[in-house]
């Protein structure tokens, strides 16, 4: 019950329903939300989903395309860092299957652009970001903290 009150103030906050008094005093009936109203209150869904979603996993990417087969060459620089890091386990999710999602994950995020990197739930940023990370080795470190070994760790021991 609690959950269910908690769901209807946010969808109500987000201004998702339209109450109106009935002609018979302390009655209220909803009126059919207007379709705008319907999409923020299945936005506020989306965005819980989306929280579910980049927690799952250590490593998250919301993308064009899929790995094997990115849409674009923001989305597949991005595969191909992980890739040369070794990071080949993570879960992708192609943005262009599904349009809510497209602009959901950007609301979510407050970032304009795809694809999205996250780590144990927390955003890193897009391609630039993540590609700075490798430049300078934060990704190294990051990729640490995961419990994920840098092939390019292994790399560097066999150049020498």
């Amino acid at each position: 019950m609690n959950k269910l009150m908690s769901a209807t103030a946010r969808c109500l906050r987000a201004g998702t329903a339209v109450c109106l008094p009935r002609r018979a005093p302390g009655r209220v009936w909803s009126a059919p939300a207007p379709a705008s109203a319907r999409f923020l209150c299945a936005a506020s869904d989306l965005q819980k989903d989306l929280g579910e979603m980049v927690k799952k996993d250590k490593v998250v990417v919301f993308m064009k395309g899929t790995p094997a087969q990115p849409m674009c060459g923001f989305s597949n620089a991005v595969v191909q860092i992980l890739r040369m890091h070794g990071v080949d386990n993570y879960a992708a999710y192609n943005v262009l299957d599904d349009q809510d999602l497209r602009q959901g994950v950007k609301v979510f995020s407050n970032w304009p652009t795809v694809p999205q990197v996250y780590f144990n739930g927390e955003f890193v940023g897009g391609c630039d970001i993540l590609l700075q990370m490798h430049q300078n080795g934060d990704l190294v470190d990051e990729l640490k903290k995961l419990g994920i070994r840098s092939a390019l760790l292994d790399a560097d021991k066999e150049s020498k």
